[in-house]
């Protein structure tokens, strides 16, 4: 569920920002055009919307300051501490992508930014499923992630990284569980999305789905 990286989480609260403005140099490429990233998100959302994975809260003010309703969910204390820090107006509940405080709600989005790809394939594919069950006929997800459109992209991403002397990337890219494309394409048909996904950098993609009409 992606909980086993909470010590990470937490560890990562104070330097994440510093790392997705591009300050890391490992991780630059990772996080090139951030800011472009999140606004297409907050572009695709619409009506009420859940962010899964809020971090420190970037995408949840971008969304806020668009005058959307968010309902934020994070599974680690100081990450939600440091986005109370910058939008206290928001209530930052404490979950992950399968585990949450129910709705009160019909919800019309369901957002994420690098996120997702903290779980594993079998429980992305669950999730899916709980959010097809979640939105209604035409309710979207909007993610923004890295995934590879091969194993033979992955590996050379990670030959790439180790060339570069970026060896924590490295190791990310070998041990969290990044999707490949068409494994994501499945997991959304089959539970009954279209889905289309836009090339941001070398790592990021937009995955936009939308639930289709039961036929």
């Amino acid at each position: 569920m992606g909980r086993e990286f909470l010590g990470l989480f937490d560890k990562w609260a104070d330097d994440y920002d510093n790392t997705v403005s591009g300050l890391d140099n490992e991780y630059h490429d990772v996080f090139l055009h951030y800011d472009q990233i999140l606004d297409q998100i907050v572009k695709q959302a619409t009506g009420v919307v859940v962010e899964f994975g809020s971090g420190t809260g970037n995408l949840t003010k971008k969304l806020h300051d668009a005058n959307m309703q968010v309902i934020a969910i994070e599974p680690s204390p100081a990450m939600r501490a440091k986005a109370s820090e910058k939008i206290p107006t928001i209530n930052i509940y404490d979950g992950d992508f399968l585990n949450f405080p129910a709705f009160d709600k019909e919800i019309d989005t369901i957002v994420s930014s690098y996120a997702f790809h903290h779980l594993t394939d079998a429980e992305k594919q669950e999730a899916i499923v709980k959010y097809n069950q979640l939105l209604p006929v035409n309710g979207r997800v909007v993610f923004a992630d890295t995934l590879f459109q091969d194993e033979t992209k992955k590996q050379a991403a990670i030959e790439k990284a180790e060339s570069n002397l970026a060896y924590n990337l490295a190791q990310d890219l070998r041990t969290e569980y990044y999707p490949l494309l068409e494994t994501l394409r499945k997991i959304f048909i089959e539970a009954g999305f279209s889905v289309s996904f836009q090339q941001m950098n070398d790592f990021a993609w937009i995955i936009f789905a939308e639930k289709k009409k039961e036929v």
